[in-house]
């Protein structure tokens, strides 16, 4: 008998779509509500997460999409506060759950592990020019955190391709893949566009799947109504953020319908796969 891969043990399925759960801006963040606090917040991301859970999403993704400009360390006051928020929502969560924080690994770990999270994306590897400044992550670094804070089954979820940066050393995406799995001990590949909302390369997802065939392999970014049945031809499974936002516009709230119809999409794509 197969194992089953790592998405079928977290998500219960082959092929799964995560759903992404954008914060509004974090406490010390430029953007941050003073006016609204907290409480606004929180409430922000208890009406997404009713409508993602309503509409079938496999898993979610919790993520400081607001704290634009994203910095590579973050500080503790944002870390407390998205913690804080993703634990007054955990009564009301039904599926599982990873976390984000835009650009640093160690503090993404953190949180996943005090909200009992199963998964973290980060960008783990590589050294990049990017919007942020020269980017060079430390996946030991990362690992050691791992170990220490006693989160060694929470799965993590490499970022190969990350968005708004480029590598300062091209290698092909096959032979990146391959490296990420074998020496940095990535449990599963993301592919990306440009920047939020923009679509992977299809081609880039084929090449790492050929690479890497026993990790899972997932678009990203940019998987919409329109492509997510072409993207999951080829994709163990993707990540989704504004393709369900309202208008397809990513600093939307998240729009009912468009997950029932991205879900119906899914659904037919993963019929056909068998």
């Amino acid at each position: 008998m197969n194992q089953p891969s790592v998405l079928e043990q977290l998500f219960g399925r082959p092929k799964p779509v995560i759903a992404m759960m954008h914060l509004l801006p974090l406490p010390g963040r430029p953007l941050y509500d003073r006016a609204g606090g907290m409480g606004r917040i929180v409430e922000a991301l208890f009406n997404d997460l009713e409508a993602l859970q309503a509409g079938g999403v496999d898993g979610l993704l919790f993520c400081n999409e607001g704290d634009r400009p994203y910095p590579l360390r973050t500080d503790r006051g944002p870390i407390a506060a998205m913690a804080a928020a993703i634990g007054e929502l955990r009564p009301h969560i039904r599926v599982p759950h990873g976390v984000d924080l835009l650009w640093d690994p160690e503090a993404a770990i953190a949180v996943a592990q005090a909200t009992r999270a199963c998964f973290v994306r980060e960008v783990f590897t590589g050294v990049y020019d990017s919007d942020m400044g020269l980017w060079q992550p430390d996946a030991g670094a990362a690992l050691d955190y791992r170990d220490r804070l006693g989160a060694s089954s929470l799965r993590l979820f490499f970022n190969i391709e990350p968005e708004f940066a480029r590598p300062l050393a091209p290698r092909p995406i096959g032979a990146l893949a391959k490296s990420v799995v074998t020496s940095s001990l990535a449990d599963a590949i993301l592919i990306s566009g440009p920047m939020a909302g923009a679509a992977a390369d299809v081609t880039h997802i084929q090449e790492a799947k050929e690479a890497v065939p026993g990790t899972p392999v997932l678009a990203n970014t940019g998987v919409r109504i329109e492509t997510v049945a072409a993207t999951l031809d080829v994709a163990d499974g993707v990540i989704v953020g504004t393709g369900m936002k309202r208008d397809g516009y990513t600093w939307n709230p998240v729009d009912p319908e468009r997950v029932l119809r991205f879900m119906d999409a899914a659904a037919a794509a993963r019929d056909r796969a068998g």
